[in-house]
């Protein structure tokens, strides 16, 4: 069968369709991987919505997903250290000429019967770990451990605040309490975010709207203030919000994008307590292969993360669930 369905995005119009298309055939470096699961990402709504636009696609549609796990079915010319159904989950872009290329992007992602991928994206994957779980780690885990382990640098027994309990948040309220530090502080306006954060692994969860929000953070942080501050929302009153219960020379890590400018109100008290600002985005190729380790060792578990699992032919469905919160979900995959 020289053909497949593949869920694309037509740029011009924003416009979502399961279309059938031919089934890429892989050149010399690249290995045809079969879809089993592909996540539905927040960054996916937002380009179907127009807030995010792709810098280097070279066509007016694209096949979205960039967090897709899978098997081997093809290796291309050239290619060695794979075998035929060998189970792998792929890094969620490339470099290509300098430049970061993200997969269902700048070019052809998962949400696909079938798959292209440059050989040297694949993370072989334990029999250990589902391939929905897997699917997941890069990206709605990877971003978060990146920011937490290399841009946060977060040591053990370190008080830390979390700012948004979305997918990448709860993943990062997980993370943090799997490196060891304490207290892990889930700031929310949202119930069910909270209730997330709490199953996940925070030991306080608050509301930002809460007057008595400084008084409870300073308290659980033992007067201090947090030494980190992580801001998965991007919004300006976060951001204000993380620097004013930050410990001197605390650090505040902008995970969240935004396209608001960056202020700080009081700008002689942040040099005073010499404050740190620390942008963040992605995370690395070892990152993926650390997780997957991780996971296989027990030391991590997904099995709460993945809300549901749906068709190809319900992707819209599924992005609509994403942007509506419909159901409180924290990922949700598509599944050939």
């Amino acid at each position: 069968m020289d053909r497949m369905r593949a869920v694309r995005l037509h740029l011009p119009t924003r416009t979502l369709s399961v279309e059938e298309v031919a089934k890429p055939v892989p050149g010399p470096g690249e290995v045809l991987v079969k879809v089993a699961a592909a996540g539905v990402c927040l960054s996916d709504v937002h380009l179907i919505d127009g807030t995010l636009t792709p810098l280097y696609l070279e066509a007016e549609s694209v096949t979205l997903g960039h967090e897709v796990a899978g098997t081997v079915e093809e290796l291309g010319p050239g290619v060695a250290g794979w075998s035929i159904g060998q189970r792998v989950v792929l890094q969620a872009g490339e470099r290509r000429g300098g430049r970061t290329h993200t997969r269902g992007v700048d070019y052809d992602g998962g949400w696909a019967e079938y798959v292209l991928a440059s050989a040297a994206t694949l993370v072989a994957l334990p029999l250990t770990l589902p391939l929905d779980q897997a699917s997941i780690i890069p990206d709605a885990v990877s971003t978060p451990w990146a920011a937490v382990t290399v841009t946060g640098d977060v040591r053990p027994a370190q008080a830390v605040g979390v700012w948004g309990a979305g997918g990448l948040g709860a993943h990062a309220v997980q993370l943090l309490r799997a490196v060891g530090a304490y207290p892990v502080i889930a700031v929310d306006p949202a119930p069910a975010a909270r209730d997330r954060a709490l199953h996940f692994g925070a030991d306080l969860a608050l509301d930002p709207g809460d007057p008595l929000l400084r008084e409870q953070v300073l308290g659980a942080a033992g007067g201090a203030g947090l030494e980190a501050a992580f801001d998965f929302a991007g919004a300006p009153a976060v951001r204000e919000q993380a620097l004013s219960v930050l410990a001197p020379k605390g650090r505040l890590v902008l995970v969240g994008l935004s396209d608001q400018p960056l202020t700080v109100a009081h700008s002689t008290r942040f040099s005073y307590l010499q404050h740190r600002i620390l942008g963040h985005y992605g995370s690395e190729e070892h990152h993926v292969a650390q997780l997957v380790r991780l996971a296989e060792g027990g030391r991590l578990d997904f099995s709460r993360s993945i809300t549901g699992v749906l068709p190809l032919e319900e992707a819209a469905t599924a992005v609509r669930r994403m942007e509506t919160k419909e159901g409180d979900p924290v990922r949700l995959i598509l599944r050939p």
